[in-house]
């Protein structure tokens, strides 16, 4: 066996046994095989971020002292003002300034209380206590909103992650194969070009570019991710096991009536029917300020005896207060006026949020429905065939009848297709997550917050 035929021998075990491997590989699908990927180091599953992520968010923590303050201010707005105590020395002669001169001069105290107008007292509670109702579930949705953008983060970390293994799968051939051209080309006794080494070393210049922009993708959705998490748990490895994280609401089943109950079911949603719950009581609050304002006081003056012992009479004195509004163009309409407007704005506020969530949802259900056509084309079809195209293009190279650079194109489309199908399996389960968002009412989570289960734990 010559020279050029034992290193196209050798080149020929390298491409074969790389071909066999991925051929394996793509007989099964990218979810298993992230599965089965061994690390005997400390990794950081989807499981472990999201649950120290919804357990040490302090939004909801603030939030819950926000809704304590609101509770506290219904209480002291169900409240008479407190009454007024007047003590004071009236009529008192500058001629001697002596108390019992004067039958005038007294020491009166008086005591006052006034009333609010009509039930607004009550309408003024309500409306703090309806408002209050709104945080339990502005928590919910923080909590489901974490949990989206946790696992897209997270995902995108992975990805990342796994598209730079796969690549340095990959280098590690290119680098054989350079070695095995360079001395096929100085052996001079085979079909190798200088061209052949040049293209070889291109390809893997370009894997070396992307690996590069991988690790900054990859550090990238590290770096938020570690708005939630330590940065201990930051340096570990992730590792996939995430497919059961991430179940998704059967809405293809849903009639668009059901759809729009479970949108209108949305915590943010119902948050906002809180707010205009509250506004339309705060519109008869505003009404209240027609009626009039009533106010008693009572007093009673001490005077002492006469300078001849001849006893004077105390004075008790009883009054009553009432303001009257008749002129109410400025002030009493104008305040209704604007409550009104207050709470058709919070009606609109609602309405564009519902618009909002629907239009995200119609978004992303499309959207995973064209990439799940694509998982099922590149898993039956797209990644066999290239599988098929790498081992044709060697079969031939091998039998001098084919080019290295169909080598070289064949196997670069070959872990581009791999890559992208990695892109389209994590994208799916990103989608998943933000279609999980929208049915954050049926999360488990979700209702624990509703019923109060987590008030008392932040």
């Amino acid at each position: 066996m010559n020279h050029a035929v034992s290193i196209k021998v050798v080149l020929c075990s390298v491409m074969l046994f790389s071909t066999a491997v991925n051929a394996q590989n793509n007989s099964n699908n990218l979810n298993t095989d992230m599965l089965k990927q061994v690390s005997n180091e400390q990794t950081l599953s989807l499981t472990q971020a999201l649950n120290y992520a919804l357990t040490h968010e302090p939004w909801l923590k603030a939030n819950s002292y926000q809704e304590d303050a609101v509770i506290a201010q219904s209480i002291v707005a169900g409240t008479l003002p407190d009454p007024v105590l007047t003590v004071g020395l009236l009529n008192l002669p500058t001629n001697g300034y002596a108390f019992d001169q004067e039958g005038m001069t007294q020491l009166k105290i008086d005591l006052s209380q006034k009333f609010s107008r009509g039930d607004s007292l009550a309408l003024k509670q309500k409306a703090l206590a309806q408002s209050a109702q709104q945080y339990p579930w502005q928590r919910a949705d923080r909590l489901a909103q974490v949990k989206a953008i946790v696992i897209e983060s997270w995902l995108n970390a992975y990805r990342a992650q796994r598209s730079i293994a796969l690549i340095e799968q990959d280098k590690g051939l290119f680098t054989q194969l350079i070695d095995i051209t360079e001395a096929s080309y100085a052996s001079t006794l085979g079909k190798t070009r200088q061209q052949d080494i040049i293209r070889a070393q291109l390809e893997l210049t370009r894997l070396e570019d992307k690996l590069v922009m991988l690790e900054q993708q990859f550090e990238s959705a590290k770096n938020r991710l570690a708005q939630w998490l330590p940065i201990n748990m930051l340096m570990q490895p992730l590792n996939a096991e995430f497919t059961k994280t991430t179940g998704l609401v059967d809405f293809s089943s849903l009639e668009f009536d059901e759809l729009i109950q479970l949108l209108m079911a949305h915590p943010a949603i119902i948050a906002l029917e809180k707010t205009v719950t509250a506004k339309q009581t705060e519109v008869a609050l505003a009404k209240q300020s027609y009626k009039p304002q009533m106010g008693v006081n009572v007093g009673y003056g001490y005077r002492d005896d006469t300078p001849m012992g001849e006893s004077r009479a105390d004075l008790l004195s009883v009054g009553f207060s009432i303001d009257l509004p008749l002129f109410t163009d400025n002030r009493q309409d104008q305040q209704v006026k604007s409550a009104i407007a207050s709470a058709e704005a919070s009606k609109t506020q609602k309405l564009v949020a519902l618009q909002k969530l629907k239009g995200m949802y119609f978004k992303a259900f499309s959207q995973l429905a064209r990439l799940q056509k694509r998982d099922a084309l590149y898993q039956n079809t797209l990644l066999p065939q290239m599988s098929e195209q790498s081992q044709a293009t060697l079969n031939a190279y091998t039998r001098d009848d084919g080019d290295f650079s169909d080598v070289m194109r064949a196997r670069i489309s070959e872990l581009n297709a791999k890559i992208d199908a990695l892109n389209i399996q994590v994208d799916q389960h990103i989608i998943t997550a933000r279609l999980n968002y929208y049915a954050s009412s049926l999360d488990t989570q979700v209702m624990a917050e509703q019923t109060g289960e987590l008030h008392n734990e932040y």
